[in-house]
């Protein structure tokens, strides 16, 4: 199996690639990758959310160790749900003791989230390279009320190579109200050949009443 590190989460081909790199990765994740790379996005992602008048209850896709549920809490923001597809990464999440439930599974396979739907939904690190493409954005508007603000990080290059803008465009009858600013995925003490990605913060409500 390869080292749990970005490289190799970028390089991920399937959900099971996905399963065993996470669970091999979960208890350093935070201290090896996070910490080590003054990894600032989930704060981002929570605060522009935030900021977009966001509301509980909110779906957390892609919760992984759950940063980005420790920075809703720390805004007030509640209750959180998480789904994500490693359980060992959930594992760590309900550590953090800030999530009210978390789904184990894939919502492209028809993962059941039983407290649907969702005020709001926010995903952070998950629409990246190796991992989740633009069809899960239809999924996830399945999952959330009429009116659900969402704020979904998507990497630049993914953002190019798997179509998302074709994807907003097809989802036009169905959101409102996007916004794609840019952001560094990391802080000023990050190093490396990564230090200096950047990704978009997809900001759209769900059309309804």
């Amino acid at each position: 199996m390869p080292k749990p590190d970005l490289d190799n989460a970028y390089s991920l081909k399937s959900p099971a690639d996905a399963r065993r790199l996470y669970a091999d990765w979960a208890e350093t994740y935070d201290t090896t990758f996070a910490e080590a790379m003054d990894f600032v996005l989930p704060q981002r992602v929570a605060q522009a959310f935030f900021d977009a008048g966001g509301t509980g209850p909110v779906l957390d896709f892609g919760t992984g160790t759950g940063l980005v549920g420790k920075e809703l809490a720390r805004l007030g923001i509640a209750p959180v749900d998480g789904v994500d597809l490693s359980p060992e990464m959930l594992d760590v999440a309900r550590g953090k003791c800030v999530y009210r439930h978390l789904y184990e599974g894939d919502i492209l396979s028809g993962a059941h989230i039983a407290a649907a739907p969702y005020s709001g939904v926010v995903s952070s690190g998950t629409f990246t390279l190796g991992h989740v493409g633009p069809d899960a954005i239809a999924a996830l508007l399945d999952l959330a009320c009429p009116g659900a603000q969402f704020a979904l990080s998507i990497n630049n290059a993914h953002f190019d190579a798997a179509g998302f803008d074709a994807a907003f465009v097809s989802l036009s009858d169905r959101i409102t109200d996007l916004r794609l600013p840019e952001f560094r995925y990391y802080g000023d003490q990050a190093t490396g050949a990564h230090k200096n990605d950047v990704g978009k913060i997809a900001l759209f409500r769900k059309i309804g009443m």
